[in-house]
């Protein structure tokens, strides 16, 4: 503690008090202790971030024991036709380009089966203009019911779920309902894929 030591000298002041001035021998004493303050706070970064990592995974969620997937002609009990064609192919699609799965035609090859009913198909105004009242902007809402079977063991991967998506189109910008369902029906595709890999 040679190096580290405080010289400390006594002088009179003017008033005859004792001051203690006192200076340090070598900077060295406050020096030292930074590379022990960086170890610990470099400990701690660490810590801190392998904590918010421990949480993390990166195991698919999807079945392990399923390769293929049918998708069945969907259901429509709404008024509005068509949108099960729209649906169906959007969902084969997704499937294929989101998911481990492969697609197949034929039923009999395949190790699930992908069915459901559009049980409603809602348009509503969003905007309307004010001078005439004519819709600017309208929406579309679909609702389905969603099962996901396992023909190898017959277990039920989704069960009788509800799934709803819906989407906006614009008459004013020449859109129609087609135009909406389309988006509608792919933004439904998209939830149901995200059901399949939820972990059910």
């Amino acid at each position: 503690m040679k190096n580290s030591e405080f010289r400390i000298k006594n002088k009179k002041s003017r008033d005859g008090k004792h001051t203690l001035p006192f200076s340090i021998l070598n900077s060295q004493f406050s020096i030292r202790c930074l590379p022990s303050t960086f170890c610990l706070l470099s400990s701690v970064f660490c810590l801190l971030f392998l904590a918010g990592c421990a949480g993390y995974s990166n195991t698919s969620l999807y079945p392990k024991d399923v390769a293929t997937v049918y998708v069945e002609m969907f259901d429509n009990q709404s008024f509005r036709r068509g949108i099960e064609f729209e649906l169906t192919d959007a969902l084969a699609k997704r499937i294929e380009a989101q998911t481990p799965y492969k697609i197949v035609t034929n039923r009999d090859k395949a190790d699930t089966v992908i069915s459901g009913q559009i049980v409603q198909a809602k348009e509503s105004v969003l905007t309307t203009e004010r001078q005439i009242g004519r819709a600017l902007e309208k929406n579309i809402e679909l609702r389905a019911v969603v099962n996901w079977k396992n023909l190898r063991t017959g277990e039920l991967l989704i069960d009788n779920k509800t799934v709803s998506a819906s989407a906006s189109y614009s008459e004013w910008q020449s859109q129609s309902f087609a135009y909406g369902s389309t988006l509608a029906a792919n933004s439904l595709a998209e939830r149901i894929v995200e059901l399949m890999g939820s972990g059910w």
